[in-house]
């Protein structure tokens, strides 16, 4: 009797990765229910929305690669802040294959509150997000 489990399959051929649908539940923001199935750029434009409103390593439902660290950028200097934010809105979505980048980075400052609008470029099509940082 083995210790190790046993398999027939031969893997000396190599393997092909494949890359699955994109289906998911859509969330209607207004009515707080979901309200169906998308697929593609539908659901590609959910996960930016939900990438950017999720604090990365702070909820165990997600794991660790997902969502952006903003905690952070409390009581830092405007300036510092919008570099560091734009660095980190493009680590935030490297793990999401069906996201290419970021575009079209830009960001105000009212008084303690910066505000960044950015394009993510998806392999569906260009997805426009902002994020708010409160810096005090």
């Amino acid at each position: 009797m083995a210790t190790l489990p046993q398999a027939d399959i031969d893997l000396s051929q190599g393997v092909v990765f494949q890359d699955q649908p994109s289906l998911t539940w859509i969330a209607d923001p207004v009515t707080k229910r979901l309200r169906g199935r998308g697929d593609n750029y539908e659901a590609v434009r959910q996960a930016v929305e939900v990438i950017v409103n999720v604090e990365r390593f702070h909820w165990q439902i997600y794991s660790p690669n997902f969502g952006i660290e903003l905690a952070g950028l409390l009581g830092n200097d405007p300036g510092f802040v919008a570099s560091e934010l734009q660095r980190r809105l493009t680590d935030a979505f490297v793990p999401d294959s069906r996201i290419l980048g970021i575009a079209d980075f830009s960001y105000t400052f009212q008084d303690t509150v910066l505000t960044a609008a950015v394009t993510v470029n998806t392999v569906f099509g260009p997805v426009k997000t902002g994020v708010e940082v409160a810096l005090k």
